[in-house]
């Protein structure tokens, strides 16, 4: 998440006299003074203070900053006060840091990447109200350690439908809460129109994020790491990864109503069609809550077997599918049944799977896409899990959702944490 703060003041002035200094001090550094003027401080340009403030990060002679330790700006003159400060890298990431109240001290919040060069503008201003301003460059060294954190977004960049999560993995667990805290705020989802939404971490190597409802429809969704170079834990910094890109298409939601045998299908929240279908029978009911098409399968051939179902029982099967939607990985699809034709829209006679005519299959098939929802209502199966199986992710409420993040966990619901940042001028 980048923190940002707008600067008060731009470009360097006349030299200013010895009365109302301002001592800055970086973190990485010594101090010098910048010294204001006489005259009226509304129409003074910002006075330049390089030649006032120094800092322990050589810069010119090879020798490098340590990523490892925050960077600091402090006011020690009781005549000034710091208004602004920015650290910005080579890529245009920004450090995200706090200024005291007081206008005294601001420090990085961030951790600062290896191997980068960071460019820190100070903005200060004297009792007077006349603006001062620094610019100081600086090298970070390259990390001791050699491990690297991957990730990996997913699904493939496409168009989809308005129920696709958003995944990254990882390729080794990170399990502590702060490191986890780092990897998250560095990964970044931004969309057109923007929702409110969040990351959830499935497992120690897998985040999935979704937005608080589903994406709108025609959506461009924008998905990037700022983790390169950025130290993680001991011995372990972020490593590249592959921006994505994902559009959605039209809002296309079906509902099956378990109890009436019936789907309804949805475009752009208009009914688009009705079908009669048949779901799961006693002892194989169908689970109930969102799921989200994961592909579409011309022919599959489905045995009783897959499901743990003995071969010659009298529930066993072993039959051709055509225009076969899968929405869980263990097996479940909405397909053609042409067997049950008679049962469809009066009885629930399947194996778990939801079963309509064959033309109401291929139209079924025909109209949807992978990230569109398929939801089950008023069946006596479970609910659909949320991870492992598919993407039953919106079976979690928002709260829970929430509860498996960093960053957010525990906090009121309200706009998201680079939401707030990028509002509120309280840090960069």
């Amino acid at each position: 998440m980048n923190h940002t703060v707008s600067s008060r003041g731009v470009g360097a002035g006349a030299a200013r006299s010895v009365a109302g200094c301002t001592l800055l001090v970086i973190a990485l550094g010594a101090s010098a003074t910048a010294c204001g003027s006489d005259g009226n401080p509304l129409a003074a340009t910002p006075y330049d203070a390089a030649d006032q403030i120094a800092f322990n990060a050589p810069t010119g002679d090879g020798k490098k900053a340590d990523p490892d330790k925050p960077l600091e700006v402090t006011a020690e003159d009781d005549d000034g006060r710091i208004t602004d400060v920015t650290a910005t890298d080579a890529t245009g990431r920004r450090v995200a840091g706090e200024l005291s109240t007081d206008g005294t001290r601001w420090h990085s919040t961030s951790p600062l990447a290896a191997n980068a060069h960071y460019t820190v503008r100070v903005s200060t201003e004297d009792d007077d109200g006349a603006p001062g301003r620094k610019v100081l460059d600086f090298d970070t060294s390259r990390p001791l350690g050699k491990t690297r954190l991957n990730v990996s977004f997913g699904p493939k960049s496409g168009t989809y439908g308005v129920g696709q999560p958003v995944t990254a993995k990882l390729d080794r667990p990170v399990k502590d809460k702060a490191q986890r805290a780092v990897v998250e705020r560095a990964l970044r989802v931004d969309s057109t129109p923007a929702v409110q939404g969040a990351w959830h971490w499935v497992d120690d190597k897998e985040l999935h994020y979704r937005p608080k409802e589903y994406w709108p429809a025609h959506a461009t969704i924008q998905v990037r790491s700022d983790l390169e170079g950025i130290k993680i834990g001991e011995r372990l910094w972020g490593g590249k990864a592959k921006p994505l890109k994902l559009t959605t298409g039209d809002r296309i939601i079906a509902v099956t109503d378990a109890s009436s045998h019936s789907m309804k299908v949805y475009k752009n929240d208009e009914v688009i069609n009705e079908l009669p279908v048949t779901t799961g029978k006693p002892g194989f009911e169908t689970r109930n809550g969102v799921k989200v098409v994961l592909g579409k399968e011309y022919f599959v051939r489905m045995r009783g077997t897959s499901i743990g179902i003995a071969e010659g029982s009298s529930d066993s099967y072993d039959l051709p599918v055509y225009y076969a939607t899968r929405v869980t990985w263990s097996g479940e699809y909405v397909h053609a049944a042409p067997w049950s034709v008679g049962s469809q829209g009066y009885a629930n006679v399947s194996h778990g799977c939801t079963g309509m005519s064959t033309s109401n299959a291929e139209w079924f098939f025909n109209t949807v896409h992978e990230g569109d929802v398929v939801k089950v209502v008023n069946s006596d199966g479970d609910t659909m899990e949320p991870f492992g199986n598919g993407f039953g992710d919106w079976n979690l409420d928002w709260k829970k959702w929430r509860d498996g993040s960093a960053l957010v966990a525990g906090t009121p619901d309200a706009p998201s944490a680079d939401q707030t940042a990028r509002l509120r001028p309280t840090s960069v």
